[in-house]
């Protein structure tokens, strides 16, 4: 790698940017590559060399880079060594023509200037004869993706079988793009992103070579930005460099990015967990003065929801190195007392909120009202905390009101002793009804964004039906369609068919004027498949009775009414503005043992079986 002095310039003259001037020179210098480098080293020291090599990852992480190193390499030559070798420490005879690119034994091509079955059938041309003066002849094709499927296929039979000269090298950023017959002739190598902490490093170490201060958090700042790319990174620490005079600095890092202040977001954030909304309005309108975007205050809250999360699961996250103190030691904090549940919510309304916001006119408007909900969304308890505010008259701490400290009950029971609700994604306990009659659950979602909590009951399990089925109704047919999985015929029976008269091996009905023509004639054969014996099925003047999906709506309107009328659900409904009901299922219920036993609702927080009545 190169070690030039911060005075230092190119053979005209010019000023080298940092990403060409510390470009990596052998394999020693490569960060964050190990796996791939021990891979080569052992290969080459046992003389199993690939004819071809495939090298993907995200821009800047270092595949063109590689593939000259692993091209000189290959032509390694010195007065001492004439054989391929990975120890490069004492340049060759053709490692400065290679590195710059202007060997002619090495052929760099960019696939995506030269896409066409021409260029490849000139490579083609050109494999046959020997190199000039170097061991191989080594095509190193970048973006290979951008090829054309001729040029592919014209490409797969020389690459299978090269002649012992050629050698192959192959970059790209689209690996799924590539077709399998070329990836399976290739040894591939995934160059991973590259650790925040190992960029800081090797941004200090240049910082010191080219005589710059930098301070860690505006390296570390560099480096989140950089998202694993080594170029990247240089790219900005170069212009850092000139934005700040000759001293980076973390405030003059973020305002060269357009970046937030990190100790501010962490207070901001803080102010929304509290539910303070004219402070998190307050401090955020500061922050849009100072030049940071909306959008980018967002993403960073959004990172630290995330790094607050992790943090929590695993602590010794805490020891990253692009991390500052503050971070740290706040974020931990946050960990320990915000909950799963909150933090979840808030993730999923910053994700909702930056797209919003990208796609805004006003930004700034549409930030502030992400922010509001934010802020009133953490200071709402949560569907089960509500519950057990309402039994116990409304008293709760300030850590329930938040969803921090000890962990709310998975359920609570209601005011009258026998309903209750379970939150949606909470751990599900199914209490035990305490008589016979109905069951009936309420599932209330609270979802990231303003959403009105919803409620439904669970569906009714349809009866089994015993062999030799009596029929008595049209009901019973419709099941019958359904223990045969006759779905489309049952939806028909249940929409179309209006009941006039049922007897033992005839039914008479009328139809709907949207019934289809073969009804009648379909429901005769499956009577006579299902029974085992023949159905006369026939079409009556008389205009019938209400359809199954009639009986079913105006049962469910009923129901509904019943719902709104319950104490608890009427309790919770106004402790959730905005919120309504939007499905019941109950089953038919069993019959008791004494009619003056009251019916006593309880919660079934199980999933209930699919059935006819569901919306």
């Amino acid at each position: 790698m190169s070690e030039a002095g911060p005075n230092a310039t190119g053979k005209s003259g010019a000023y080298r940017v940092l990403a060409r001037k510390y470009r990596p020179r052998d394999f020693s210098a490569l960060i964050g590559q190990e796996p791939m480098v021990r891979t080569l080293t052992n290969a080459f020291s046992t003389g199993r060399i690939a004819q071809a090599w495939m090298l993907t990852g995200v821009r800047g992480v270092g595949k063109t880079t590689t593939a000259r190193i692993l091209a000189r390499a290959l032509n390694y030559k010195t007065a001492e060594i004439d054989q391929p070798s990975v120890d490069l420490s004492v340049p060759g005879i053709h490692c400065d023509a290679i590195m710059e690119g202007r060997h002619v034994d090495v052929i760099e091509m960019d696939a995506a200037s030269h896409t066409g079955i021409d260029d490849i059938r000139e490579i083609i041309e050109q494999v046959r004869y020997s190199p000039v003066s170097a061991r191989y002849k080594v095509y190193i094709i970048d973006e290979v993706h951008m090829l054309s499927n001729q040029a592919f296929n014209g490409l797969l039979k020389t690459l299978e079988e090269p002649p012992a000269h050629v050698k192959f090298i192959f970059a790209t950023t689209e690996i799924r793009k590539v077709p399998i017959t070329i990836l399976s002739r290739c040894q591939r190598f995934d160059l991973r992103r590259i650790d925040a902490a190992l960029i800081s490093q090797d941004l200090a170490r240049i910082g010191a070579l080219e005589g710059v201060e930098a301070e860690s958090e505006a390296l570390a700042m560099i480096a989140r930005a950089a998202e694993g790319s080594m170029r990247d990174a240089q790219s900005i620490f170069d212009q850092a460099i000139a934005h700040s005079s000759g001293q980076v600095t973390a405030e003059t890092v973020r305002d060269m990015l357009g970046l937030a202040d990190r100790a501010r977001i962490l207070d901001l954030f803080d102010m929304l967990m509290k539910g303070d909304v004219a402070a998190a309005l307050g401090e955020f309108r500061a922050q849009y003065d100072a030049g940071a975007d909306p959008a980018t205050v967002l993403t960073e809250l959004a990172e630290i929801n995330h790094l607050v999360t992790r943090m929590r699961f695993v602590p010794a996250a805490a020891d990253d190195a692009s991390l500052s103190q503050d971070e740290r030691t706040r974020g931990l904090e946050f960990s320990k007392t915000l909950s799963v549940r909150v933090l979840s919510r808030a993730w999923q309304m910053l994700l909702k909120g930056i797209s919003e916001v990208q796609q805004a006119n006003r930004p700034i408007n549409a930030a502030e009202m992400v922010l509001i909900r934010l802020a009133h969304a953490a200071s709402l308890p949560t569907l089960d905390e509500a519950l057990k505010m309402l039994e116990t008259g409304g008293a709760a701490s300030n850590g329930a009101a938040r969803g921090n400290g000890a962990p709310a009950p998975h359920g609570s029971s209601g005011p009258n002793g026998g309903a209750s609700a379970v939150a949606v994604g909470q751990p599900r306990m199914a209490p035990q009804p305490s008589g016979g009659g109905q069951t009936m659950r309420l599932v209330a979602s609270q979802p990231a964004e303003d959403r009105s909590p919803q409620f439904e009951a669970p569906p009714a399990p349809v009866e089994e039906q015993v062999a030799g089925p009596t029929i008595r109704t049209l009901a019973d047919i419709a099941a019958l369609a359904d223990q045969h999985r006759e779905m489309a015929l049952k939806i028909q029976i249940k929409r179309c068919v209006r009941p006039v008269r049922i007897e033992s091996g005839r039914l008479e009905v009328a139809l709907t004027a949207d019934a289809p023509r073969t009804l009648l004639n379909d429901i005769s054969n499956r009577l006579k498949d299902w029974t085992g014996r023949p159905w006369m099925v026939t079409v009556s003047k008389e205009e019938g009775g209400p359809t199954l999906s009639e009986i079913e709506e105006e049962k469910r309107e009923t129901q509904l009414m019943d719902a709104r009328s319950d104490p608890a659900v009427a309790a919770i409904l106004s402790r959730f503005p905005g919120a309504r009901i939007i499905d019941i299922r109950i089953p038919d219920a069993p019959e008791v043992e004494s009619e003056d036993a009251p019916e006593e609702p309880t919660i079934d927080p199980g999933i209930g079986d699919d059935d006819d009545d569901e919306l």
